[in-house]
């Protein structure tokens, strides 16, 4: 991708071609002026010619490219812009990144804790039913402990992961 000014130089030449060619077609299309009412055989056997329609086509492409020169213009930095404003806004966007990354490292710690909490009770739900298929005794209220690692489960996912996803 080039920079603006390169794009903005590109748009220029452009619409430098685009003024060419509409006054070559417009020249070349144009029905001949006549002179005292002279015709000749030549302008009598030419087709009229769709000058219109080009001089419609071209006026849009250079009103399209115009507008892109102006918004190439526009995004080019200010004269107001000095070297100390840009060098705030880049302190301000260093300072809004690293406070991202903290967020970010805190939910993947947190997601992590997640993780080793399901793996665990995933492990314990494991554990019960090798225990009921070997005919061992089940811990006392298993469905109790199961019932409180679901719901602690439910409460820190929600907890994690539900701030991400409001508007």
């Amino acid at each position: 991708m080039a920079d603006r000014l390169t794009q903005l130089q590109d748009a220029v030449n452009s619409l430098a071609d685009q003024f060419c060619n509409a006054i070559g077609v417009l020249q070349q299309c144009a029905p001949p002026a006549s002179f005292n009412n002279i015709q000749t055989a030549i302008n009598k056997d030419q087709p009229a010619n769709p000058t219109e329609e080009y001089a419609q086509l071209f006026a849009a492409l250079i009103a399209r490219t115009a507008k892109d020169v102006d918004v190439l213009i526009d995004s080019l930095p200010s004269e107001e812009s000095t070297a100390a404003l840009q060098a705030a806004s880049l302190r301000q966007l260093e300072e809004e990144n690293h406070d991202a990354a903290a967020r970010l490292e805190e939910v993947v710690y947190r997601g992590d804790m997640l993780l080793e909490k399901i793996q665990s009770a995933l492990a314990d739900i494991a554990q019960s039913q090798l225990r009921t298929r070997n005919g061992a005794p089940p811990p006392a209220h298993p469905g109790r402990i199961l019932t409180r690692t679901i719901i602690c489960l439910f409460l820190n996912f929600k907890t994690l992961f539900v701030p991400f996803f409001k508007p």
